[in-house]
């Protein structure tokens, strides 16, 4: 796995991060798109998370960090180049990140039909915590 290379994204990266979604992620959210995603960049150009192989584009995780808590989102690998420790190279550098930054603790937004992510967070050493509900507002239509 030495040719895999891990950066954070550019401004030049986001048309092609938001295709890469489409194909890779679970689910969609509210905010997959060019205006959420460079807002996400413009505030802190480490938190989206690249994986490339061979120039392309394989993998991608938010390492989102407030301050006070540290978020993960939007950990995607590309379909068929899943079971090559893609996702474990971007949690490592997610993980690094926020013990750099201070961070104690880490949670990941995972879709409950997703049982596939269910796994592989398992096998990361992350454990769901049931006895949170997620509460949410749009803020816009």
């Amino acid at each position: 796995m030495t040719d895999l290379r891990i950066r954070p994204a550019t401004d030049a990266d986001l048309d092609t991060v938001l295709a890469f979604w489409r194909t890779a992620a679970e689910g969609t959210s509210i905010s997959d798109d060019r205006d959420g995603v460079e807002r996400l960049v413009a505030r802190d150009p480490e938190a989206l998370i690249l994986a490339e192989r061979g120039g392309e584009l394989v993998g991608t995780v938010i390492a989102g960090f407030d301050g006070w808590r540290c978020h993960l989102y939007r950990l995607a690998v590309h379909p068929q180049r899943r079971r090559q420790g893609i996702a474990s190279a971007l949690l490592a550098a997610a993980e690094e990140r926020f013990v750099r930054l201070g961070g104690r603790r880490v949670d990941a937004m995972v879709l409950v039909r997703n049982e596939t992510a269910h796994r592989a967070w398992g096998a990361a050493g992350y454990g769901a915590q049931e006895h949170w509900r997620r509460w949410v507002k749009p803020l816009t239509d």
